[in-house]
């Protein structure tokens, strides 16, 4: 509100009445006690008691931006898919994290870091939720709880502990990949914007002659891959633990707007099950000599958000939000996401999530839900329920009913899931520490691990450990169990 005489907004509770103090509460006398008719400061007060919604469980620390993502190469014969047929351009959401941390811990732990992408398409919205490594590791939601927590803190005294997380890792040994990426050079980024994002996943593509193939993506950087040493990031926890956080926002800011160049991998729908080893498990990468990357566009983000909180504390991104032309593959961690994102949407910022300006589609929404805590947008649906005879929206099946599913001979999860000659934990951990990586890289690779291995893991975790990496590579764990035993 503005005083006209003066030009200057002045001070209003929630629902624009004026205020008449912003210092001084309502008394009796200067020095009386307060009154409750004080209606201003009781709002004041209970409103600060309620302005933190639950942090996330996963990924609470982060940040992120507006952009555009513009198609720039045809891949009309994979996909039907608005958002990525040529010449268009699509209005994004970005988010960025850590896994592990929580609201105010460092930018610069040695994690993986979320990499979350909403298109807002002509169709409703599409989420690809993915890391900056194109593994996880497990490949069973049963066992992502109990991941998650070995990386949190101790419930008897509040600390983080190496020797919970080697517990773990060692206990499961699909954790492989993922742990050679993140004690590796790519382990900690420079900045978010010199870090590659992944799909991670395997996800369904559908072409509008309804031909289904199996799709991977992966975001690739175009300001080049920058890492942080383990030195570089410990000094940096302690000087800026908000580091990535600003350096995007003064990016932006400044008229840097960062991009990248979004590929996918195409596997034909058939080669699925005969593969040599399941291409839906998220412990794995497909070489990229099988299936060669083909570049579809480029995301930018140019626009910081007006508010944090509404904007990105409040974002809410959920593998489920998958368009006509996408769908979902039997990657069992990929099924469980499904519904555990929306579910703690639904937790953490309440059942209307979707009607909050970052999670607002920008096409029409013609839903029968109804109701709940803070709704403000009617459902616009003549009558509550489906079907009605009242004029009621009602689903377009020939367009959009062939898209969601897959459909194969026998049961596609349980045939994905069968023995492929190449299918075990090792072999793909092994290639990147003897293929991938240089010598110096290796020797970094030795240096963090047994650094990581000499903060407090102990017996029989830390004999597991070093048997981990015999397994991996056995040269390189001979290296890391000289260092730790003194060698």
């Amino acid at each position: 509100m503005t005083d006209s005489a003066q030009n200057t907004p002045y001070t209003t509770n929630n629902v624009g009445i004026p205020v008449a103090s912003d210092e001084h509460s309502l008394t009796i006398g200067d020095t009386g006690p307060i009154l409750l008719q004080d209606h201003y400061l009781i709002e004041k007060m209970a409103q600060f008691n309620r302005e933190r919604v639950p942090e996330r469980v996963v990924h609470a620390k982060g940040g992120g931006a507006y952009g555009t993502f513009r198609v720039t190469n045809d891949v009309s014969r994979f996909t039907k898919a608005a958002v990525f047929q040529p010449g268009t351009t699509t209005e994004t959401l970005a988010r960025f994290s850590t896994v592990a941390g929580e609201q105010g811990s460092p930018d610069t732990w040695r994690d993986p870091r979320g990499f979350a992408v909403k298109f807002y398409t002509e169709h409703g919205n599409y989420d690809l939720v993915g890391n900056n490594t194109p593994v996880f590791f497990v490949r069973d939601p049963q066992k992502f709880q109990d991941f998650i927590r070995s990386q949190k803190r101790r419930p008897d005294n509040g600390l983080r502990d190496n020797d919970m997380q080697w517990d773990f890792w060692t206990l499961s040994p699909e954790s492989a990949h993922q742990v050679t990426w993140l004690m590796g050079d790519r382990g900690v980024p420079r900045t978010w914007r010199h870090m590659n994002g992944y799909g991670s996943h395997t996800y369904l593509w559908v072409n509008g002659g309804g031909e289904k193939f199996w799709v991977k993506y992966h975001f690739k950087t175009d300001q080049g891959i920058e890492c942080l040493t383990q030195e570089e990031a410990d000094h940096l926890a302690g000087e800026d633990p908000d580091r990535h956080r600003r350096d995007l926002w003064q990016a932006i800011e400044g008229g840097d707007a960062p991009s990248w160049t979004l590929h996918v991998q195409v596997m034909p729908f058939d080669d699925a099950p005969d593969y040599r080893f399941n291409p839906f498990d998220l412990t794995k990468v497909w070489p990229h000599g099988d299936y060669p990357l083909i570049e579809v566009g480029r995301l930018t983000l140019d626009r910081n958000p007006e508010d944090f909180f509404v904007h990105i504390e409040q974002a809410a991104f959920e593998p489920s939000n998958l368009v006509p032309g996408i769908g979902p593959s039997p990657d069992k961690m990929l099924l469980g996401r499904l519904f555990s994102y929306p579910d703690a949407h639904r937790y953490r910022v309440g059942p209307n999530y979707a009607q909050l300006p970052p999670n607002r589609p920008h096409s029409g929404v013609n839903s029968y839900a109804k109701d709940g805590p803070m709704r403000y947008e009617p459902s616009r649906t003549a009558r509550p329920y489906a079907p009605n005879s009242y004029g009621g929206p009602a689903a377009d099946t020939a367009r959009f009913g062939d898209v969601a599913g897959w459909h194969a001979s026998g049961e596609m999860v349980r045939e994905a899931y069968r023995l492929h000659r190449e299918d075990d934990d090792w072999g793909q951990a092994g290639t990147l520490v003897r293929q991938v990586f240089d010598d110096a890289a290796r020797d970094r690779l030795v240096a963090t691990v047994s650094g990581h291995l000499l903060n407090g893991v102990s017996a029989p975790v830390l004999s597991r450990a070093l048997q981990y990496w015999r397994n991996i590579d056995k040269a390189t764990g001979d290296r890391i169990a000289a260092r730790v035993n003194g060698g």
